[in-house]
């Protein structure tokens, strides 16, 4: 019988590659049936026969539907911020058309990320206390482009920078998220970015 409390912590951490092989695919099993399913339909049972273990070895790693749930959004999320942070940094000196280009670029890439799937995570799955929102990217952009505009503060329009922050980097999440649940399209064909990125820059400058 699965256990009956609700925790989002994994049981144990695989210590070995055979180990590690069978929370890989416990994780990719819960990634398809969610895709296929949608998180109201998902249960372990289910995850268990895609992944092609028995219940009760899913349960020695995961006590319920809602750790393998986090155990995926933690792994989207370092998927996300993986393409959104590296090289940031070297921006620092960059005109601000660029920098806006780049991360503009990168939330799109971010939302590109198994679009499927990252509807599910941010659409479906509940907002409840433990169960972690597909948002840190959000956070990181935030910082970067805070330390940024501090640097070019001379040089823009908006002069409250933490309100500028806030306008900018949920424009540009507000606009790729809902490109990827209606219009997934837009995210290949270049046009989005275009448009997203010379409204960002007629916002900024003066």
């Amino acid at each position: 019988m699965p256990p009956s409390e609700r925790t989002t912590e994994p049981r144990k951490r695989p210590r070995q590659a055979r180990s590690q092989a069978t929370v890989d695919a416990i994780l990719e099993a819960t990634a398809r049936v969610l895709r296929a399913e949608g998180y109201g339909k998902a249960t372990t049972n289910r995850i268990a026969q895609v992944a092609g273990v028995s219940v009760g070895s899913l349960y020695q790693y995961f006590p319920n539907k809602d750790a393998l749930v986090t155990a995926l959004v933690e792994q989207h999320i370092s998927q996300m911020l993986q393409i959104l942070t590296v090289g940031l940094t070297e921006l620092a000196d960059a005109p601000l058309q660029e920098v806006a280009r780049v991360l503009v670029g990168r939330m799109i890439q971010v939302h590109s990320v198994d679009p499927a799937l990252h509807i599910v995570l941010t659409e479906q799955i509940p907002r409840g206390d433990k169960l972690p929102c597909v948002g840190e990217e959000i956070e990181q952009a935030s910082r970067f482009l805070r330390a940024f505009l501090e640097g070019r503060r001379d040089e823009l329009r908006p002069k409250d920078l933490d309100l500028a922050v806030f306008v900018i980097v949920q424009t540009v999440e507000a606009l790729t998220h809902r490109a990827v649940v209606e219009h997934p399209e837009r995210l290949r064909d270049g046009a989005l970015e275009d448009e997203i990125v010379d409204l960002l820059v007629r916002y900024m400058l003066p």
